[in-house]
C-alpha cells in the first residue's frame, strides 16, 4: 500500500479495464468462430479448378472440371490445384485481418 491508503489505486479504473479486456476476448472469439465458419473459394483457370477452404485453412473440398484432365499432364492439374489452394489461403488470410485486426490493436 501506499501512502494515499490504496495499493496501486483507481479500484474503479482497474474494474473497467477488466470489463473491456473481457468484452475484446470475447469479440475476439466471436470472430475466430465466424471465421473458422466461413468458407472461401480459390480458382485457377477461371474457375476449371476450385479449392474450398474454411477461413481458419481448413481443407472442405477440390473441385476438376475434367475437360482439363489429361493423364499425360499430371504436373499442370498439380500446379492449378496449388494455384487455387494460394488463392483461398489469400482470401483467408485477408478475412482473418478483417475479422480479427481491429480487435488486436495492430498487433496481427
Amino acid at each position: 500500500m501506499n501512502r494515499f491508503g490504496g495499493g496501486f489505486g483507481g479500484g474503479a479504473n482497474m474494474q473497467q479495464l477488466m470489463k473491456q479486456a473481457q468484452r475484446m476476448q470475447e469479440e475476439a472469439m466471436r470472430a475466430k468462430q465466424e471465421i473458422a465458419e466461413t468458407e472461401l473459394e480459390g480458382v485457377a483457370q477461371g474457375g476449371l479448378v476450385k479449392v474450398t477452404i474454411t477461413g481458419d485453412k481448413q481443407p472442405v473440398s477440390v473441385s476438376i472440371d475434367p475437360t482439363i484432365v489429361d493423364p499425360d499432364d499430371t504436373e499442370m492439374l498439380e500446379d492449378l490445384v496449388l494455384v487455387a489452394l494460394r488463392d483461398a489461403t489469400e482470401k483467408a488470410d485477408k478475412l482473418n485481418a478483417e475479422k480479427l485486426g481491429p480487435l488486436s490493436g495492430g498487433l496481427m
